[in-house]
C-alpha cells in the first residue's frame, strides 16, 4: 500500500474515533448531569464513627474532586490546540460532574464534624507549563494527550475501586442514606469517564510514531503517581485513604492486586511487548511507597511477605 493510502486510512480512522468519542460525551452529558446538590440526604446515624472510619477518605477524595477546577486550567496549558471532543469532555461534562462530587463529599465531612477541605485551585507546576510550551508542536502535543489519557485511565479506575469500597463501608456502618444518595450516585458517573479515556487512549496510541511511543513510555515511567498526591504529605494522605478503605491491608499481595487493576489498560497499550510483565512496575512501586509510608507513620506497618 502506498504511503498516501496509509495516511488517508489513518485520517479516516481518526475521524471515526473522534465521532465515537463525541457520541460518548454527548450521552454522558445527557444521562449523567451533575448530581443536584439538594438531592442528597446527609442523615447519619453515627457521624462520629463515620468520621473515624472514613474521615481520611472523605478528606482526600473531596480535595481531589474539587481540584478538577485546577486540572482544567492545567489541561488548557498542556494542550494548546486540543481536539474539540477533548475540550468538550473535560470542560462541559467532566468538570461539572466532579465538582459536584467534591462539594457533596466536603459537605458530608463537615456535617460529620471534620474540617472542610482546602483544595489547590490555581497553582500549576513548571514541568506542566514546559510541556505545554513544547506542545505547540503538534507531534509533541500528541505525546501530552497520550499522557493525559493514561492519567485519566489510572485515576478513574482508582475512583471506581474506591467508591465501591466506600459504598460497602457505609452500608456496613448502617449509613444507608449516605450510601444511597452520596456514594451511589457518584460511583455511577465514574465508569463513563474511564470509558472515555480508554477509547481515546487506544485510538491515539495506534496513531503515534515510534519515537512518540518511546517518549510516552519514558515520561510515564518517570512521572507516574497517584492522583492528587504531588508531595510527601499528599502521598501519605493517599496511602491512609486506601488503607482506610481496605483496598490494601499492609500485604504486598493486596497492593499488587490493586496495581494490576489500575494499570491493566496501560500495560496492554504501552508494555504488551514485555512478556511476563503483569503491570508496569512503576504503578506498583508508587502505591507501595504511599501505603507503606502511611502505615509507618501510624505505627502499624507490618513487614510484607515478599516483593512483586
Amino acid at each position: 500500500m502506498a504511503l498516501a493510502d496509509v495516511s488517508v486510512s489513518r485520517r479516516r480512522k481518526a475521524r471515526r474515533e473522534e465521532s465515537r468519542l463525541a457520541d460518548h460525551v454527548d450521552r454522558l452529558g445527557e444521562e449523567h448531569p451533575p448530581i443536584p446538590l439538594d438531592s442528597v440526604d446527609y442523615t447519619m446515624k453515627r457521624p462520629g464513627l463515620l468520621a473515624e472510619r472514613f474521615g481520611s477518605v472523605l478528606a482526600y477524595m473531596s480535595r481531589v474532586e474539587l481540584e478538577v477546577e485546577r486540572n482544567v486550567i492545567e489541561l488548557n496549558i498542556l494542550l494548546p490546540d486540543p481536539p474539540e471532543v477533548d475540550q468538550h469532555f473535560y470542560a462541559d461534562v467532566w468538570m461539572p460532574q466532579e465538582t459536584h462530587h467534591g462539594l457533596i463529599l466536603d459537605r458530608l465531612q463537615v456535617l460529620a464534624g471534620l474540617e472542610p477541605t482546602n483544595p489547590n485551585l490555581t497553582d500549576v507546576s513548571f514541568r506542566l507549563k514546559l510541556l505545554g510550551a513544547l506542545g505547540r508542536v503538534g507531534a509533541v502535543q500528541d505525546v501530552s494527550r497520550m499522557l493525559y489519557y493514561l492519567t485519566g485511565l489510572a485515576t478513574e479506575r482508582s475512583a471506581v475501586l474506591a467508591y465501591n469500597k466506600l459504598h460497602a463501608g457505609m452500608l456496613e456502618l448502617g449509613e444507608r442514606a449516605v450510601a444511597r444518595t452520596v456514594v451511589a450516585p457518584i460511583r455511577r458517573q465514574e465508569p463513563g469517564h474511564f470509558a472515555y479515556y480508554q477509547i481515546a487512549a487506544r485510538g491515539l496510541w495506534s496513531q503515534l510514531g515510534g519515537w512518540q511511543k518511546w517518549l510516552v513510555r519514558t515520561l510515564r515511567r518517570k512521572t507516574f503517581g497517584p492522583v492528587g498526591a504531588e508531595n510527601k504529605q499528599q502521598r501519605l494522605e493517599f496511602g491512609k485513604a486506601i488503607r482506610s478503605l481496605g483496598i490494601v491491608t499492609g500485604d504486598d499481595a493486596d497492593l499488587q492486586h490493586y496495581a494490576d487493576q489500575v494499570g491493566r489498560v496501560e500495560h496492554e497499550l504501552l508494555w504488551a511487548h514485555r512478556r511476563g510483565l503483569r503491570v508496569p512496575k512503576y504503578v506498583f512501586e508508587s502505591f507501595r511507597r504511599a501505603a507503606h509510608a502511611s502505615a509507618d507513620l501510624d505505627g502499624d506497618h507490618q513487614p510484607a511477605p515478599g516483593r512483586a
